[in-house]
């Protein structure tokens, strides 16, 4: 005679699919049934927790799948095309990134050569490529002066990023602490309220050089032709 199996009582059902479905929900691998096997109890009683909970998600947003051996919630296949999720990590700017973009924004137009200046070391141009990168810097006009040096101003995606309505709005040092933009290390070639007002005063109109990799100056021979154009 063939002995019935025992069912759980609903309690107890409602429990191990509770805890079957929290284990995969705070998983990021595939949950295999060994493993929920020694949580909740027998494998009958996982496969039937698995069953109920597989059909409790048809229909929705998520499904519960098996993959590579164990059960995983994966987005409706037939939503996958319509999300795109955007994660952006919040951290701070490299000193050196931060102390070019807070120059360039209270000193616009700024050479590099002008940044340099400002903070007694070199400027790599792979600090302007990455500021430019984040979309807060863009070349301005090129100087009328020898070897017409390239200038940097700030965006409007640099306004929108720090909630700016306009160049007269740039905080003073501690606000750009505060905004992440600095760190707590005295700033090299401090800023004042009149630098704020010389930076509003940049020609917002003006079209952008290519963002292509720009010379800083131009040889002789470019210069002429410059000139000339």
């Amino acid at each position: 005679m063939v002995k019935k199996k025992q069912q759980p009582s609903a309690e107890n059902f409602n429990h191990a699919k509770r805890l079957c479905e929290a284990i995969i929900l705070a998983s990021t691998q595939p949950v295999t049934n060994d493993l929920l096997e020694e949580k909740v109890g027998t494998d009958d009683l996982v496969a039937a927790v698995m069953e109920q909970l597989r059909k409790d998600y048809q229909g929705r947003g998520v499904e519960l799948v098996q993959v590579a051996g164990g059960w995983m919630f994966r987005t409706a296949p037939d939503l996958a095309p319509a999300i795109n999720i955007a994660v952006q990590v919040k951290r701070k700017l490299p000193r050196v990134a931060a102390e070019t973009m807070a120059i360039i924004a209270y000193h616009q137009p700024v050479t590099r050569a002008e940044i340099e200046s400002i903070r007694g070391v070199a400027t790599a141009r792979e600090t302007l490529d990455a500021l430019m990168e984040l979309g807060w810097v863009r070349p301005g006009k090129r100087r009328e002066t020898p070897g017409k040096p390239l200038t940097w101003i700030t965006t409007d995606a640099f306004l929108r990023h720090f909630g700016l309505a306009s160049l007269k709005d740039l905080p003073g040092v501690q606000e750009l602490r505060e905004a992440g933009l600095l760190d707590s290390r005295p700033l090299l070639g401090g800023f004042s309220s009149e630098d704020a007002e010389n930076a509003a005063a940049v020609d917002e109109g003006e079209e952008p050089e290519s963002l292509e990799y720009l010379p800083d100056t131009l040889d002789e021979e470019e210069e002429s032709k410059a000139s000339a154009g």
